[in-house]
């Protein structure tokens, strides 16, 4: 008796355009728009929706949606990183997707999503350090931050600790959202490993706006001692005012 093979049903581009219509939200879109300084096609759909509707395009032919995607809202550029993210390949197709997708993120919301969605990086971290390592000495903003959010999502370990650190310090780029991920990423490792993050701030040449950023995150972190959060408190730098508003005015 043969057994019934059950059929996916595919969803067109098309469907994917009702789809994300049906799901818009007008006081999202208003609330989320003012998150994301520059981009001005929101459609106002929730994260989660996203997700639940990328995994269904990846069961279906999950690689003609890739090819017919288009960016008439940011919720497909999101759409196209979540399912490169979910979508079942090797590895290699899943870096050779993503190293076409790169240029398409011009915003942190949709790199810091996409970088999330990348949890096969667990089993392959070789494999993607060596991709990253050319994100991290990109002139693209969000190339870099791309890489930099990777670090702290899946490279906060032992192994790849100092390495991670090496690579902060080669990372010259003033772009806003490039200095916040560092810093972001320095209050995680400080959190998993005081003493060594701890001699690593003391010695950097982060410059003094990420520095202090970096201070700052990490003593908003309710994983952080009191005491500690003094001690680092202490070790600010002076005279940052006017970096810091040199590089707010500099977002878009």
């Amino acid at each position: 008796m043969e057994t019934a093979v059950k059929s996916v049903p595919v969803i067109t581009a098309e469907e994917v355009r009702a789809r994300l219509l049906s799901l818009a939200d007008a006081g999202y879109r208003e609330f989320h728009s003012r998150l994301l300084p520059g981009v001005d096609n929101v459609l106002g759909v929730r994260v989660p929706a996203l997700r639940g509707l990328a995994k269904e395009i990846a069961r279906g032919d999950w690689e003609a949606f890739l090819e017919e995607n288009d960016r008439e809202w940011y919720e497909k550029d999101m759409l196209q990183g979540l399912v490169i993210g979910c979508a079942k390949m090797d590895f290699e197709k899943r870096l050779a997707l993503t190293k076409a997708f790169l240029p398409r993120i011009n915003n942190w919301a949709v790199c810091d999503i996409f970088c999330g969605s990348l949890k096969e990086t667990k089993k392959h971290k070789k494999e993607m350090w060596e991709f990253l390592m050319p994100c991290l000495q990109s002139d693209a903003e969000y190339e870099i931050r791309f890489g930099v959010v990777m670090l702290l999502s899946y490279f906060v370990d032992e192994e790849y600790r100092q390495s991670a650190f090496d690579a902060f310090d080669a990372i010259h780029s003033e772009a806003y959202y490039v200095r916040m991920a560092k810093a972001w990423a320095l209050s995680m490792y400080f959190v998993h490993f005081p003493e060594e993050t701890m001699a690593y701030l003391k010695s950097c040449s982060l410059d003094d706006w990420t520095y202090n950023k970096a201070l700052q995150k990490t003593i908003e972190s309710c994983r952080v001692s009191k005491e500690m959060k003094e001690v680092l408190r202490s070790m600010k730098r002076k005279g940052t005012r006017q970096a810091i508003s040199a590089v707010t005015r500099a977002l878009p």
